[in-house]
């Protein structure tokens, strides 16, 4: 991991740029949640529909202490356990705006388990949206040379980088009840 491409990256996200960066199992595309210009970029990019929802992602299970504090203690650490990890839960959530949740009252969040997209979370000091690098329908990218030929051009930065190993997108579940949605 380099340090000043990390950096770079995280200042790109701080003035409202969006970045593609690997992850465990595919690359992703990230922003500041909280910025609907950078969102909506990304879904304009993906071809997605803003009733989907999107993943965010943070360098620790701290940073959704919100969420995780409507969970009973056995669901928390069920939770928290499976952190750092491609792990994706779904949780209530009153704090993340409509363009993040779907216009749902849940958020779907992780923390995880590669080191530099934790590490680029962890710099920008918040949670950041982080959805497979792809137009909906599409394959993930999953290495730099892919998504720089289909996404390349239409992103500020590719943070280089390779993934972790896992195979594919996070597992996603809903947080209480277990349940697997992918």
């Amino acid at each position: 991991m380099n340090d000043d491409e990390v950096q770079r990256a995280t200042d790109i996200l701080l003035t409202g740029g969006v970045v593609a960066h690997a992850c465990e199992g595919v690359w992703g595309l990230a922003c500041d949640a909280y910025s609907f210009a950078s969102v909506q970029r990304i879904l304009e990019l993906k071809r997605r529909p803003i009733q989907n929802g999107l993943i965010l992602i943070g360098d620790q299970a701290a940073e959704f202490s919100v969420e995780l504090m409507g969970l009973n203690e056995e669901q928390r650490e069920e939770v928290v356990n499976s952190w750092p990890g491609p792990e994706t839960w779904i949780m209530e959530t009153h704090r993340f705006p409509a363009w993040i949740t779907g216009g749902r009252g849940t958020v779907a969040v992780r923390v995880p388990g590669h080191e530099q997209a934790r590490e680029m979370a962890r710099r920008f000091g918040g949670p950041l949206v982080s959805t497979s690098a792809n137009r909906s329908g599409e394959e993930p990218g999953t290495c730099q040379a892919e998504v720089a030929k289909s996404l390349g051009d239409e992103v500020d930065y590719l943070l280089p980088g390779a993934i972790s190993g896992s195979m594919g997108p996070s597992r996603i579940r809903v947080a209480g009840s277990g349940e697997v949605l992918r």
